[in-house]
């Protein structure tokens, strides 16, 4: 039996890390946060209003692109893995023009029709998995669209004051300072099957990503967080190469590990990565491993950066997970 897989997360972050666990099994199912409200996910949301598609279909984008899924069929049928590639990138491609459909990826399109067609968002994604013939599956952390909600200071005159603002897009985006976060409604009902993946996984990870929009909500929903504390699997959590303009200006790397634990004091962990480049030996990594060891969890420093940026090289994050696992 191959390794049973779960990542958690959102966007980018979770597609990096898609792409790294498909070098280890093809047995992985992408848990996806349902907040979005900004650009053609918020639209749909808006019109249709069913779950945002955007991260879930970034997320079957790259379980059918991932280097290793490709190199798999490349093995046995040629003609597939050419599909796969060809199919990953029209999931991606963003429609021009300036009319009503402008802008709408095509992935987001399909799913949204395949969910009003179906009226369940779960067999929309298992339906699409299937038309693909993608290896995993993706699955969204709850049934129904979430909205974000934020207490920020540094809006007001007075510094002490917090202000609520409301929305994935304006929570990313605030210039003040965010100190909490929460979901709405506030104890979402969690995916059964997503629950039932997290409990049968042999790994989970969660991170790296927008810390406060795709990945903090993923403790916020008291079914997903009950079946984290529950499971037998080793749980990862990736940090953030360096903080995000808005959401976690000015923030530390031991930083986003406090305030992940004050949402979700409950909530452990066996390995904590960070990338050895963002925290110097030295004072700095002793107050990072105090930090991790609140979750329980061991720190872990690694080579993870692609050169010359702040994301995760989906390479490096699997060969470092080959070596805890082994």
């Amino acid at each position: 039996m191959s390794l049973r897989a779960v990542a958690l997360g959102g966007g980018h972050g979770l597609f990096n890390t898609l792409t790294a666990l498909r070098y280890l099994t093809p047995d992985v199912t992408a848990v996806v946060t349902v907040a979005d409200d900004g650009g053609s996910s918020g639209r749909l949301r808006n019109e249709l209003g069913g779950v945002p598609p955007g991260d879930l279909r970034m997320a079957l984008a790259a379980l059918m692109a991932a280097p290793a899924a490709v190199a798999d069929l490349e093995k046995t049928d040629p003609k597939a893995a050419l599909a796969h590639k060809r199919w990953s990138r029209i999931l991606q491609h963003r429609l021009g023009g300036y009319g009503a459909l402008a802008g709408h990826p095509v992935g987001n399109l399909m799913l949204a029709g395949v969910e009003e067609l179906t009226g369940d968002i779960v067999e929309a994604l298992d339906a699409m998995v299937d038309l693909f013939g993608i290896s995993g599956r993706v699955l969204p952390m709850a049934v129904e669209p979430l909205i974000i909600e934020a207490d920020v200071t540094g809006l007001e005159s007075d510094p002490r004051m917090s202000r609520v603002i409301r929305g994935q897009v304006a929570v990313a985006t605030t210039p003040g300072k965010v100190r909490r976060v929460r979901v709405l409604p506030v104890a979402p009902d969690s995916c059964r099957e997503a629950v039932e993946a997290i409990g049968a996984a042999d790994v989970v990870t969660l991170g790296p990503g927008s810390w406060f929009s795709s990945v903090i909500p993923h403790v916020l929903v008291p079914g997903q967080l009950d079946a984290l504390r529950r499971t037998a699997a080793r749980k990862v959590l990736f940090v953030n190469l360096a903080n995000e303009p808005g959401e976690t200006t000015g923030f530390s790397v031991e930083r986003h590990l406090h305030v992940l634990h004050a949402h979700a004091d409950t909530f452990g962990v066996d390995d904590v990565i960070v990338d050895a480049a963002s925290v110097p030996a030295g004072a700095e990594r002793d107050h990072l491993e105090r930090a991790a060891a609140a979750f329980g969890a061991r720190l872990v420093v690694a080579d993870l950066a692609v050169p010359g940026t702040h994301e995760h090289d989906p390479r490096k994050a699997a060969e470092t997970m080959a070596r805890l696992l082994s």
